[in-house]
């Protein structure tokens, strides 16, 4: 028998896939209802209120899951819980088409006039002439970010007789003419759209994405959406393209503080608001639930899960053979995934060695998962990996080899683009941790960690010092310097660990140097 608390508010209609089974007990209490009985507990089943922390995994040592009936997990430590080997799921796919949905009819109002009207109207004004609106038939719609919600939204578009104008540095062509968009850059959406709405998660890349120098890009009359996340959008440079009537209209359902109180943009009557509903409908919340509860019951029958936050559920035993390697799979996939900007077709992965003899499945989804974290907006973890990656047309492999290039153990990525081919080879040095041997076709060595620079140049004299006086100009303190070169005078490399990111006026500073051809910021 299996012991579940539910410690927040979850339907009876939600937990129906947990009570039918009679080897599992439901019992709905708050946490500090059930003090006395935490010990007893297999799973948590939680939503907001509940908060998930250390202290509280203590109290509960024969805990071995948590389900989160939502998609957000800030209320949980997962790395508390990873510690103590208790798998964190969640309900990423829940709350999909209610967003979608919003966000076009977020899109309707906004083009519609429709809040100002109905407040016109309530008013007991009829006043016709003042809301003439435009048709959604034959305009074009930018999309920025074209993950699950995007691609529903584009759907949508296309049925009410849209254009669909895409811009996703990770969308291949196949996928795309799949779903019958178009693949622009980003500044060609800008210049194009006469309505853009924003579908990426918030990242250092994406803040303030659609600022001063952006906003100047659109066209004339263009509307904004943003059901995503709050700032995407600039909000305080948006204000004088509003001023100015050079965009027509805004409709946001998320802002960077929230609430946002006494808020400029909320003067504008040609701005539509509403308080963070995307996943507020009565199905999103039911499906959140529903998806939580069937994991809860495919992880008590020994089933995957495919909902997964942290690890997946391996053996102590398993698990300690392959750590090393499992984290050093994820290094290479994201700095594979960071340096290969560009959308990819196939990640190929040999292991040789002693890794080669370990159950390596687990360090191909690490790997796959890491190459992935960058580009999707959802949670990305080892066991949904493979689906996200079938879902935007990437396939994957494993190969084993008896060459280890004088390694004790290899682990090699090679990353096939539409018009490039990248390979990372990497080690783990037991007491000395995970190394970087080879990269795009150099032998190096450098330690995956913390802030890198990667600068290709030509070999020349004195290129370390230019590097080293336009970093310490910028106040950036070099912590590791590793170089390399396929022959004299030829292809070289410098990867450089740093003590803090850098920002673009530092990148375009490095670029300007005679005889460097690339740099790029990595993040491992």
């Amino acid at each position: 028998m299996f012991r579940v608390l539910v410690s927040d508010a979850i339907s009876e209609e939600g937990l129906a896939p947990l009570r039918t089974s009679a080897h599992i007990d439901i019992v709905q209490k708050k946490v500090s209802e059930a003090e006395g009985e935490l010990h007893t507990f297999d799973a948590l089943l939680v939503r907001s209120a509940t908060k998930v922390t250390e202290e509280l995994l203590e109290k509960m040592p024969n805990l071995k899951i948590v389900g989160r009936a939502g998609v957000g997990v800030d209320n949980i430590d997962v790395d508390a819980a990873t510690k103590r080997g208790i798998v964190v799921i969640n309900a990423p796919n829940g709350n999909t088409i209610s967003a979608a949905e919003h966000t076009f009819a977020m899109m309707a109002a906004l083009v519609r006039h429709i809040p100002q009207a109905h407040i016109s109207v309530k008013s007991r004004e009829w006043n016709r002439s003042a809301f003439v609106g435009k048709e959604l038939f034959g305009k074009k719609l930018g999309i920025i970010g074209f993950g699950r919600i995007g691609s529903e939204v584009a759907k949508r578009a296309r049925a009410f007789g849209m254009t669909v104008l895409v811009y996703d540095p990770f969308l291949t062509k196949e996928r795309a003419e799949k779903l019958g968009v178009s693949i622009q850059s980003l500044d060609e959406v800008l210049a194009a759209a006469d309505i853009i709405t924003v579908h990426t998660p918030l990242t250092k890349e994406t803040r303030g994405l659609l600022g001063t120098e952006n906003l100047a890009k659109t066209k004339k009359g263009v509307y904004l959406i943003n059901c995503a996340r709050g700032g995407i959008i600039d909000e305080q440079a948006l204000i004088p393209f509003l001023e100015s009537g050079h965009v027509a209209g805004v409709a946001l359902d998320v802002f960077e503080q929230e609430p946002p109180g006494d808020h400029p943009l909320l003067t504008f009557d040609n701005v539509i608001v509403t308080p963070h509903l995307g996943a507020s409908t009565v199905e999103a919340q039911l499906n959140v639930a529903t998806q939580v509860a069937e994991e809860l019951l495919h992880f008590f029958e020994g089933q995957p899960v495919t909902s997964s936050i942290n690890l997946p559920a391996l053996s102590k035993d398993v698990y300690e053979k392959i750590q090393a390697f499992y984290h050093l799979g994820r290094k290479l996939g994201l700095i594979a995934s960071q340096f290969m900007n560009i959308p990819v077709q196939e990640l190929s992965v040999t292991y040789a060695g002693t890794v080669a003899d370990l159950e390596t499945t687990y360090i191909t989804r690490s790997l796959l998962a890491g190459f992935l974290r960058p580009r999707v907006a959802s949670t990305v973890n080892e066991v949904n990996a493979a689906m996200i990656a079938k879902e935007r047309g990437i396939t994957y492999g494993e190969k084993f080899s008896d060459e280890t290039h004088g390694y004790a153990n290899c682990i090699s990525l090679t990353v096939h683009g539409e018009n490039k081919t990248f390979t990372i080879k990497g080690t783990h040095v037991p007491n000395y941790g995970d190394r970087i041997v080879h990269f795009d076709g150099v032998a190096i060595d450098f330690a995956p960690e913390g802030h890198l620079l990667y600068i290709q140049h030509q070999d020349r004299p004195g290129m370390i010092g230019k590097v080293g006086n336009v970093l310490g100009a910028h106040d950036v303190n070099i912590a590791t310097m590793q170089v390399g070169r396929q022959e004299a005078g030829g292809k070289a490399m410098m990867i450089l660990s740093l003590d803090k990111p850098v920002d673009d006026a530092v990148l375009n500073a490095l670029a300007q140097i005679d005889d460097i051809e690339t740099v790029k910021r990595l993040e491992a």
